[in-house]
């Protein structure tokens, strides 16, 4: 990927999925009712802590909060930094 970046201890790097543009029955959903999606891509994790090794990996798609994580924005596309403890499931 060539990410020159490296989370800390128990911190997980996560590229957010797309937001649905279109609705199953073929709607299309305008930009300002666009839900923020809660699904992603591990591109990089940290080392874990003494006491809890991480139990995802870079390539895992993820779910995790609504509200989870500190976005940024590196090399033109937007990540959220969170603790692994902010995701809620690997899908």
């Amino acid at each position: 990927m060539g990410l020159n970046i490296k989370p800390l201890a128990d911190r997980v790097l996560v590229e957010p999925k797309q937001a649905e543009t279109k609705t199953a029955s073929g709607i299309i959903i305008p930009d300002n009712a666009k839900e923020k999606p809660q699904k992603g891509t591990v591109v990089a994790i940290g080392n874990g802590t003494k006491d809890e090794p991480l139990t995802v990996k870079v390539g895992d798609t993820v779910l995790y909060g609504k509200y989870g994580g500190t976005e940024l924005k590196l090399e033109g596309k937007d990540y959220l930094m969170m603790r692994e403890s902010d995701i809620l499931a690997i899908i």
